[in-house]
């Protein structure tokens, strides 16, 4: 199978991590993540990760999730589709094709992420995110047909909500369904190097946040009473925002065992961070774009007070250029990972797995090194209803993580 060592989508977006912008100031570069014993052993020691190729052909896929009825895997094409795969094939027509209605031309614009609602079973809704033939950031809700469960109902298209974009980058759209029915989106600021628009620190619009809302009240949407914002706060912001400071969270999660969400956060031009915070507690400010990381990005004499700190970062000088968010493993292959958070980098497509506790990392486990010419391009990882790991790349490949001894390989 032929891969592609450097597409060219790849370069100009590496080239747009990578452009000039205000210098870096303070704080250790190698960031390295405080690593805490725990009482057990570390269960991963003798074992490396053996990923199984499970579908190819695909076109930029962006998003992987199981259906929650079946073992059927959804993914997500850039271009704007949603395609299938059946009994270890995917499926030759799609769920939903929107590409006439989708631009997918700029490197970080396309369709983007796709969740299930938790009572699919009753009401057959699905949540689609993608960007609209005039760079507008969509959230709209679908209907499965109830003849065909691999095909939407026709004309069952429902627009939730519409930001306007003023560029092709950091549009994030990553999505999940809390335990209280709630729906949490991430939005990227939009674009443009440093932040120009000032949209990190100004909760006043919904860029650069991660929401909550509720689709099953109101029209199109209503905002929980408990929302962090909904009441006098003293930060002036929308009441649907439920964190903000974000540049392009790409691949927001929750983990139900443990109540905390992922919160991955591609960086500039020198740091990656990855913010971790229980479900329960919003209102949080994760800095950007005065900060990047943990270091100031603005000016080198930044107040970062008030700020929620990321529990892990990595400087790129060659260990990277972009954090792709993946999920906690909560699966049965891989025993020896269960409660693992898996993520991985965009450039060199290596796997890293840490085991948090709130804002402490008990557990840190590089996978695959520098660099793993197998898994090509890393666009996301994603889970099916089992919790079983699923990464997808650029290429348009599928592969199921799973772990063989090390002395088999």
């Amino acid at each position: 199978m032929e891969k592609l060592l450097l597409p060219v989508a790849l370069i100009v977006i590496i080239a747009e991590l990578i452009l000039s912008g205000p210098a870096l100031t303070g704080g250790d570069e190698t960031l390295l993540p405080p690593v805490i014993p725990v009482e057990e052993p570390d269960r991963v020691d003798g074992w490396v990760l053996a990923p199984v190729l499970v579908a190819e052909g695909l076109e930029s896929p962006t998003d992987v999730v199981g259906a929650p009825d079946d073992d059927r895997l959804f993914i997500v094409e850039k271009a704007g589709r949603v395609r299938i795969m059946k009994d270890g094939a995917v499926l030759p027509d799609p769920y939903i094709d929107l590409s006439d209605w989708v631009r997918s031309t700029g490197n970080e614009q396309g369709m983007l992420g796709i969740r299930f609602h938790p009572d699919y079973a009753e009401n057959l809704r699905v949540m689609l995110f993608y960007t609209d033939l005039s760079g507008t950031s969509k959230l709209v809700e679908v209907k499965t047909s109830t003849l065909d469960p691999n095909r939407v109902e026709p004309g069952s298209v429902r627009q939730i909500l519409s930001i306007p974009q003023y560029g092709q980058y950091h549009q994030s759209g990553s999505m999940f369904f809390g335990p209280d029915g709630k729906l949490w989106v991430s939005l990227g600021d939009g674009g443009g190097l440093g932040d120009p628009e000032g949209h990190g620190q100004n909760p006043g619009n919904l860029d650069a946040t991660i929401i909550r809302i509720d689709v099953d009240r109101g029209f199109p949407y209503s905002i929980p009473d408990d929302n962090p914002f909904v009441e006098d706060s003293g930060v002036e912001a929308r009441p649907e925002v439920w964190a903000y400071g974000l540049r392009n969270p790409w691949r927001i999660t929750y983990d139900v065992e443990t109540g905390l969400i992922y919160i991955p956060d591609v960086g500039q031009e020198g740091f990656e961070e990855l913010n971790v915070v229980p479900l329960t507690e919003g209102g949080h400010n994760f800095g950007w774009s005065m900060t990047e990381g943990t270091n100031c990005y603005q000016s080198p004499d930044c107040d970062p007070t008030g700020q929620t700190m990321p529990v892990y970062t990595y400087a790129h000088n060659g260990n990277g250029c972009a954090i792709i968010g993946g999920s906690v493993y909560r699966g049965d292959l891989m025993p020896q990972v269960r409660g693992h958070y898996f993520f991985a980098d965009f450039c060199l497509g290596w796997i890293r797995s840490v085991v948090v506790d709130r804002d402490e990392i008990h557990l840190f486990k590089d996978w695959t090194g520098s660099r793993d010419e197998r898994l090509g391009t890393v666009t996301t990882i994603g889970s099916d209803r089992h919790g079983e790991l699923y990464v997808a790349n650029l290429e348009g490949e599928i592969w199921r993580l799973e772990l063989a001894p090390e002395e088999s390989q």
